[in-house]
């Protein structure tokens, strides 16, 4: 069980870094690199970035049940 905590905690943690990397910032970030350079006038984020947003929230959420379920583990231990 630990080790399946772990492995998801670990793929999570790089699925974070990846999602938050990719969102647009003052800069444009990373995201300007693979074709998101291209903005919409019509409203002030596109269907992506919305998507890239609900996308990060939802892994943000896993990655805090796999931290909540390592330290019940520990804890338990």
């Amino acid at each position: 069980m630990k080790l399946a905590l772990d492995i998801g905690l670990v793929i999570t943690s790089v699925l974070m870094v990846v999602l938050v990397l990719l969102h647009r910032g003052k800069g444009g970030g990373l995201s300007s690199l693979f074709g998101g350079g291209v903005q919409s006038s019509l409203s002030g984020s596109s269907v992506v970035e919305r998507n890239l947003d609900r996308l990060t929230i939802f892994v943000g959420l896993i990655w805090f049940i796999f931290i909540v379920a390592i330290g019940l583990d520990i804890k338990l231990s």
